[in-house]
């Protein structure tokens, strides 16, 4: 069950960008399994990629379309990451793209295909004979409730977020979705993600900003350890609401950019929220490092160790493997002394030993919340970093044992 997770249905059009979904059986019959993203001529699109080595077929072909052109289509599906899959595999997405150019009468680069599903199996080229057709046929832009449980595999619950700002005095719409729940970790995550916007940005502009808007989210976010194949994550600016932003010092690029992040993170932590078998949202903060990669090294180390999450599960208050994984992240010239950690409100070491004040009734009474917030200071300097993670479930076992069943 998602942890306090609720399902957001107040999805606002985007002027410029119109969904299509279907069924069009990939792995699994009477499911929604295909989504068509159009998006308006002069729109910009920016995107983040998993980083992994063996990154799938359709990540490979987005990256060459994206440098060749503006894209007009987005393909999604589910039930097949077509990843593991060769040559073969690097073909069937080329003609994934073919057959939607063809339907929609552009050119094949200007579609950036994605896959999400079981990895090292053959793409069914036959679902997307019957998917494309069928999604272009309901194109609208008020199908993003649709879209959303259209790109879930693992999920329990479709992912959304929607807001209407005004910016230098024009109405400005952020709407996006977003879809993970296993191998989920940094750089980027088994997930997708898709973020639009009717604001104008410059490609230049908006590429740097995709790129630090999921360092700041999605690349913020932990359940598994485990980096997938086909990670993506993309921001489409169709300039249809009258505002334009081109200059990153501007004061509209600035109220832009804070509100973008405010989505990129709703959406990161709707993951987190909705991770294989979680019961409890974990915030990891480590202040007083003497770098971002120090403070990043840290927390990875809290949130990867396996003694950690399933005390997390376990409601167990043992906060000392919590010290035993800020100790073994690598550190150099640690000086133990220096180091304070908190549960939410509660001091649990001080001066790198057990906090004089500290009780293990106020300590399990933190680890029994479904939310908290371990806080780690390092006393080493003063960058800060943080990210979002869960505990460790028998039920995330009982998941992937048997996700291919």
């Amino acid at each position: 069950m998602a942890v306090n997770f609720k399902v957001f249905e107040d999805f606002k059009a985007v002027a410029g960008v119109r969904l299509g979904i279907a069924q069009a059986k990939v792995r699994y019959a009477n499911r929604d399994d295909m989504v068509v993203i159009e998006v308006a001529p002069g729109t910009t699109v920016a995107g983040v990629f998993t980083l992994n080595a063996f990154c799938a077929a359709p990540v490979q072909l987005c990256r060459k379309h994206l440098q060749e052109t503006a894209p007009r289509y987005l393909l999604i599906n589910t039930g097949n990451a077509n990843a593991g899959t060769g040559k073969p595999g690097f073909a069937n997405a080329v003609r994934s793209c073919e057959m939607l150019a063809a339907a929609a009468g552009v050119a094949e680069n200007e579609i950036l295909p994605f896959s999400t599903g079981v990895i090292g199996e053959p793409l069914n080229m036959e679902a997307f004979e019957r998917g494309i057709p069928e999604a272009l046929a309901n194109l609208d832009e008020n199908n993003w409730a649709r879209a959303a449980r259209g790109i879930m595999t693992t999920d329990t619950l479709p992912k959304g977020y929607s807001k209407i700002v005004e910016i230098g005095g024009k109405l400005v719409t952020i709407t996006g979705i977003s879809k993970g729940a296993g191998m989920i970790k940094p750089n980027m995550a088994t997930m997708l993600g898709y973020i639009a916007t009717d604001a104008g940005v410059s490609a230049e502009l908006l590429d740097s900003w995709c790129r630090q808007l999921a360092n700041a989210s999605f690349n913020r976010i932990t359940i598994d350890g485990d980096t997938s194949t086909n990670d993506s994550c993309m921001l489409m600016a169709t300039g249809k609401s009258g505002l334009t932003v081109s200059d990153a010092d501007s004061a509209e690029a600035a109220e832009l950019f804070a509100e973008l992040k405010l989505a990129f993170q709703d959406l990161a932590q709707a993951i987190v929220r909705d991770g294989e078998g979680a019961t409890k949202f974990v915030t990891i903060e480590v202040i007083e490092a003497a770098s971002e990669q120090e403070a990043l090294d840290v927390a990875y180390t809290v949130a990867h160790s396996p003694l950690v999450k399933t005390a997390m599960f376990a409601s167990d208050a043992n906060w000392g493997r919590i010290l035993a994984a800020v100790g073994r992240a690598g550190v150099q010239n640690f000086d133990l002394e220096k180091v304070q950690t908190w549960l939410d409100d509660v001091q649990i070491v001080e001066n790198g030993g057990r906090c004089a004040s500290y009780t293990e009734a106020a300590g399990a009474e933190v680890f029994k919340r479904s939310e908290f917030t371990v806080r780690i200071a390092l006393g080493r300097g003063d960058i800060a970093e943080t990210l979002w993670t869960t505990d460790l479930s028998h039920e995330y076992v009982t998941i992937n044992a048997n996700y291919r069943s």
